[in-house]
């Protein structure tokens, strides 16, 4: 058995999981070229990801309609 999500989740879904990708990609690269591979790399990491996480996923949800609408505005729509 599958489970299957209703459409209109995808409208915070998609922010969710790119949010926390995003974030814990970048903080991850960030503290390793700052501190490297020190001792307790991953509890700074998942505190730094943790923080940047819940900023990155309210910032998408508040940019990302407006960026669209921005990129509207070039977009030829078919006829």
């Amino acid at each position: 058995m599958s489970i299957k999500i209703h459409p209109k989740h995808l409208t915070w879904l998609m922010p969710l999981i790119l949010s926390g990708i995003m974030s814990g990609a970048i903080s991850c690269f960030n503290i390793y070229l700052k501190i490297g591979a020190a001792e307790g790399f991953i509890s700074i990491w998942l505190h730094a990801w943790s923080l940047s996480w819940l900023m990155a996923f309210p910032l998408i949800m508040i940019v990302l309609p407006l960026v669209r609408k921005f990129l509207m505005q070039f977009v030829e729509q078919p006829k």
